[in-house]
Order: C-alpha cells, then sequence, then structure tokens
C-alpha cells in the first residue's frame, strides 16, 4: 500500500506540475500577444497620441489628364477613389501605374513609431491593386504595400486575409521605425507582422494604386483616416 500510495503521489505531482507549466506557457503567451496589441487582446492604439489631421494633410494625386472630380470624391465623410488600368499616371513625365490616391502631409518621419488608422471598403470585382501603403525604403520605394487580389488582402503578393470586398474593415498599420518592423491589424486582430526596408523618411497614403493584373475598374473608399504617434 506505501509503495502503491507513493507511485500515486509521484505520479500526480508530475501531472500536477505538468498542468501548472501548461497555464504559466498560456499566461506568458497571453502577456506577450497583449503587449504587442495582437488578436483581440486590444485597441492597437493603446500608448499612441492621435496628432491633429486636417484636410489641408490630405494630398490627393489622381491621373493628370482629368479633372480631380472624375476620379475622386469626399463625401458625408467618405473618401472615395477609383482608377481605370487605362488612366494616364498622376503627372505626365511619370512612368508609374495608374492612381488615384491620398497621400498624408506633414507627418514625414524618419525614426520613432508611427501609426494609421482608417476604415476601409473594397468593391467587389477590384484586384491587382495597392488600397494602403508605407512609402519610403532602402532600394525599394516602399516599406509596406497593402494589396488585393481578388478577394485577398495581400502584403505586396504574399496573402493575409481572405474575403475583403463588400464590407466595411478597420486598419490599423504600426511602423516602428527604429525597431525595423510593420504590424497590420484589421479589426484589432494582428494579421501581419515583418520587417520594414529601412530608408530615412516615410510617410504614409491610402486609395488605389494599379499593380500587376489589375482589374479594369479599382476602386476604394475610406472614413475615419487618423494618424498616431507612440508616446
Amino acid at each position: 500500500m506505501v509503495v502503491k500510495s507513493t507511485a500515486a503521489a509521484a505520479a500526480y505531482g508530475s501531472s500536477f506540475r505538468a498542468t501548472i507549466s501548461a497555464i504559466l506557457l498560456l499566461f506568458f503567451s497571453w502577456l506577450l500577444l497583449l503587449a504587442e496589441g495582437g488578436g483581440n487582446a486590444g485597441d492597437p492604439t493603446r500608448g499612441f497620441v492621435a496628432l491633429p489631421l486636417t484636410a489641408s494633410h490630405m494630398k490627393v494625386q489622381w491621373p493628370y489628364d482629368l479633372q480631380k472630380g472624375e476620379r475622386y470624391s469626399f463625401e458625408n465623410g467618405v473618401h472615395t477613389l477609383k482608377v481605370y488600368s487605362n488612366d494616364k499616371p498622376h503627372f505626365k513625365e511619370s512612368h508609374t501605374r495608374p492612381r488615384t490616391e491620398v497621400r498624408i502631409a506633414g507627418y514625414d518621419y524618419s525614426s520613432g513609431v508611427w501609426q494609421f488608422e482608417g476604415q476601409g471598403f473594397v468593391p467587389g470585382g477590384t484586384s491587382g491593386v495597392c488600397i494602403m501603403q508605407v512609402f519610403g525604403a532602402s532600394g525599394h520605394a516602399t516599406t509596406l504595400m497593402l494589396r488585393v487580389y481578388g478577394d485577398n488582402l495581400a502584403v505586396y503578393r504574399s496573402k493575409i486575409l481572405p474575403n475583403i470586398h463588400n464590407k466595411w474593415f478597420r486598419l490599423n498599420v504600426i511602423h516602428n521605425v527604429d525597431a525595423g518592423k510593420v504590424m497590420v491589424y484589421i479589426d484589432r486582430s494582428l494579421v501581419y507582422k515583418g520587417p520594414d526596408h529601412g530608408g530615412k523618411s516615410h510617410y504614409f497614403k491610402f486609395g488605389v494604386y494599379a499593380q500587376d493584373d489589375d482589374s479594369h475598374l479599382m476602386e476604394s473608399r475610406w472614413k475615419g483616416i487618423k494618424i498616431f504617434k507612440k508616446k
């Protein structure tokens, strides 16, 4: 009886320690997720300060041979931006693809931790297009491009989220320049984390910028645009 009791006690102790270890592992994983604002652990803007943002910060770029109103509108708090695959670039000497984008001016940055927030909507049929970017890099034009291919959201060509069409979503993009890191949140869930591409000057853009395999019509809508900086 003593031998059996001792063996049972040892087995119980081993099981108890394993359970405690699993609980601690989950707890510390949760703390790490909370610290990064990942999953649904919290608001990714926590610890950031919202910066003043007015119409003067919104610099619209559109095909140079058209009137702005043919490709861009701002009504009832919603920016609507569209472009066609056969449109001209945004200025005559440019060799880039067609675009209608808003460039956030006045908040170019080279250090620190910055964040873009906006609610986006991509109509069905829009594909092969960049809808948001962090401009500026070393050896590249951009630190981040969020593109739509089919019904998928992608970082460049790597798909990160399906079923992006025909619904409003909240987008938060955090660029930690000092750590060389970029994080993308959709509806407060972390969907992408990766390195940036270096560079000494950056700014945010949103709208539609034609990429490879672009649809004839590309459109995105945006509201609630905000810019944050880490305290």
